[in-house]
């Protein structure tokens, strides 16, 4: 999910990021319907769904990394970058408002929103890097997966990750280790550039379709849900 920057875009990046769209929306789709309580899925323990989760979130939260870097070759907009962390911002809290009212003890407070907001800032300080953040990338990854501490269970500190225990939130995407996915999209982006694989190569009539849904990703994110769930709600009272 991306505020574009004014930079040619990718046909290539936007299906990719099309593709993690379509996923997004059968995996809420599902979920709904078990909110709904139309079927069942068991979303916090199937390693099915559990993986299904991780697939997605890896691929938009890398593409945000190849995105940074592509919107950055011809150096830092200052007022592009503001305009996009303010709108990424202000749905980020929405999406925290919604989902207040909707699960209470629940809520969104730190999902993938907010993870790509405070990732596109911080990750303009490792736009220029290769092998670093190859480094840095895997790095973060394995203390992710093998560090925890009970001092991150605090409220304040739950955002950055290396928790217990998975918080009590309908999303999350804890700063560690999503960030070493991002540092390692930043240096996919440049290995990819060099090689001329993100323009120069002919792009197939299934990656352009891709490509319309992946331009509008975030309009999608913002609209899916309540789409989704007025429809299902439509359904069910119709089935009754």
């Amino acid at each position: 999910m991306t505020a574009g920057y004014s930079v040619q875009r990718s046909l290539r990046v936007d299906a990719w990021r099309g593709s993690a769209c379509l996923l997004m929306i059968f995996y809420h789709g599902c979920y709904d319907l078990t909110y709904l309580e139309i079927v069942t899925f068991d979303f916090y323990h199937h390693p099915i769904w559990l993986s299904l989760r991780i697939l997605i979130v890896s691929l938009f939260v890398s593409i945000v990394g190849v995105s940074l870097f592509l919107a950055t070759v011809y150096g830092i907009h200052i007022r592009t970058v503001v305009k996009r962390v303010v709108i990424l911002l202000s749905c980020a809290l929405l999406i925290s408002l919604v989902s207040f009212i909707l699960f209470q003890k629940r809520f969104i407070f730190f999902g993938i929103l907010h993870f790509i907001t405070l990732a596109s800032v911080l990750g303009l300080g490792f736009i220029t890097y290769f092998r670093l953040n190859i480094i840095l990338g895997i790095v973060i990854l394995i203390i992710g997966i093998t560090v925890q501490h009970p001092f991150f269970n605090q409220p304040i500190w739950q955002w950055i990750g290396l928790m217990t225990y998975k918080p009590a939130t309908e999303d999350y995407v804890p700063f560690i280790p999503w960030f070493g996915v991002v540092l390692l999209g930043i240096a996919l982006g440049h290995g990819l550039y060099r090689q001329g694989y993100l323009y120069n190569f002919p792009v197939s009539i299934w990656e352009k379709q891709l490509a319309k849904v992946g331009q509008h990703s975030l309009l999608i994110y913002m609209l899916h849900q309540p789409l989704l769930l007025g429809m299902l709600l439509a359904l069910k009272k119709t089935a009754l």
